[in-house]
């Protein structure tokens, strides 16, 4: 009797520990089920087609091509890692002769870039066409130095992210004037003297290359900057009251008429980068240009000496001056389609970790 009692005992444990295995399983089952379940999702996330969009942006400045590409394909990279877009950017540099009738073309003819680059000097005309959108609310407004940030605004409002910071001057070649005893002239006078030094010693002072417009345009704003900045500094508000004259500024020729005359041949043959790389070769110790052709120059020769000097006007040392200021500047369209990705590309520009090596590979000044 015992034995039996034992032996049903010993059933009725072996349904019940059945019994708690059979209750334990299906939960184990749902868990792994839901867990199964809720995996693909996760997956699906990760793995959704993202967005494709595209920017068209049009600068102003081919020789630096290939760094605004690298740069391009950076933002791409950044926008699709971050937010899932696939972003493709459509950049057109036409040449610098040409931009400005390229750009007007595109803005007439409905068919505006997203993004554009003009020169500081027409921000106020091109916001009056409608043809820019207010930045001033954008994270890089504060990163700006305050004299930098003044440069492009307009009737209080940032229209512009500032790219190129520029230095008009003379190049010149700092073996040549070591070689020949010269230094940097303070006056006319001075410039004369170092033009008969490298005459003497068989240097081709000047180095011209007009065959692009805005470079004889150039030097003529600088020595006119010079005079007016150092002595005739209410000459621009009297000529916009028709109360002054060319005739008091008529001396900046006698500089300019030097430079022509002590310069290489065929001036209007040569085009700047051209120019630029001829001076980089020693054809001439000295060229009227700003910082920017300093990329072209010292690609050409790394090794090449560079130096900056005043132009001087006359025999005013106080006329005799660097001409410093904001040239090109990037702006936003308002008709773009995609103005949060243009936004954040105008901001990107300026971005603390990835702008420093586009700006240096550039030679461009910090703003």
């Amino acid at each position: 009797m015992k034995k039996a009692i034992t032996v049903i005992l010993a059933l009725m444990l072996a349904f019940s520990m059945f019994a708690c295995a059979s209750a334990s399983t299906p939960a184990a089952t749902t868990e792994a089920t839901t867990e199964a379940t809720a995996a693909p999702t996760e997956s699906t996330a990760t793995q959704a087609a993202p967005r494709e969009a595209e920017l068209n942006i049009m600068m102003s400045f081919p020789q630096y091509m290939d760094q605004w590409e690298t740069y391009c394909k950076q933002f791409e990279a950044k926008v699709l890692a971050e937010q899932n877009i696939k972003l493709k950017i459509n950049l057109e540099m036409p040449s610098s002769d040409q931009y400005e009738s390229v750009l007007q073309a595109r803005l007439t003819g409905d068919d505006a870039p997203d993004l554009y680059t003009i020169h500081c000097n027409n921000l106020k005309v091109y916001n009056e066409a409608g043809n820019l959108v207010d930045l001033s609310g954008q994270p890089f407004v504060d990163k700006l130095y305050e004299n930098v940030r003044d440069t492009v605004t307009v009737d209080g409002k940032v229209l512009a992210v500032p790219i190129e910071s520029m230095a008009w001057g003379v190049l010149y070649n700092k073996k040549i004037f070591a070689e020949c005893g010269l230094t940097a002239p303070k006056t006319l006078d001075d410039l004369k003297n170092i033009v008969s030094v490298l005459e003497s010693k068989s240097y081709t002072p000047f180095m011209l290359a007009y065959q692009e417009q805005w470079v004889p345009q150039l030097m003529t704003a600088l020595a006119l900057g010079g005079k007016v900045s150092g002595d005739v500094t209410d000459w621009v508000e009297r000529m916009y009251k028709d109360a002054g004259s060319y005739e008091e500024v008529r001396e900046i020729f006698d500089v300019i008429d030097l430079i022509m005359q002590h310069g290489t041949d065929r001036a209007m043959e040569e085009g700047s980068q051209a120019g630029a790389a001829d001076f980089a070769n020693g054809k001439a110790a000295m060229f009227v240009q700003g910082t920017w052709a300093a990329g072209t120059i010292l690609e050409t020769n790394p090794d090449f000496e560079l130096g900056v000097f005043a132009l001087p006007v006359n025999n005013n040392e106080n006329c005799t001056r660097v001409n410093l200021s904001t040239s090109t500047t990037l702006v936003v369209h308002p008709s773009s389609k995609e103005m949060d990705l243009a936004l954040a590309f105008a901001n990107y520009v300026l971005d603390d970790n990835d702008s420093s090596a586009l700006f240096q590979s550039c030679t461009f000044n910090p703003i």
